[in-house]
């Protein structure tokens, strides 16, 4: 489960944000999950409510927002919706498709008291 491992650098980096930004508390972070990043956002979830504890962001809401996956076509030249990292064209059937959405995790806005 390395949802605890991110969760734990998220609330480092925020920790180090809210000593330049003059902040105490978060009151909510909303973050972006790809369906390609291999990050579960049920897990997530229960890996941040172990990790805030103690920490500016121990009673913050996360709200998670996920992004689907796209791909690229070489052969066909089509943008694709795509599941897994190596899902093959549905048009084409080629492979490999060049990844162009989903593959990330980033924190979108972080709110603050």
């Amino acid at each position: 489960m390395h949802e605890l491992s991110l969760c734990e650098d998220m609330i480092d980096l925020l920790r180090e944000r809210a000593k330049v930004d003059h902040y105490s508390q978060i009151k909510s972070i909303q973050i972006e999950i790809g369906k390609l990043s291999c990050v579960e956002s049920y897990a997530l979830i229960f890996a941040f409510s172990a990790a805030a504890k103690g920490s500016l962001a121990e009673n913050a809401t996360l709200k998670i927002n996920e992004i689907p996956g796209q791909g690229w076509c070489d052969q066909c030249a089509s943008e694709v919706t795509i599941e897994q990292r190596f899902d093959t064209c549905p048009h084409c059937d080629y492979y490999p498709l060049e990844i162009r959405q989903g593959d990330k995790m980033r924190i979108k806005y972080v709110e603050v008291i």
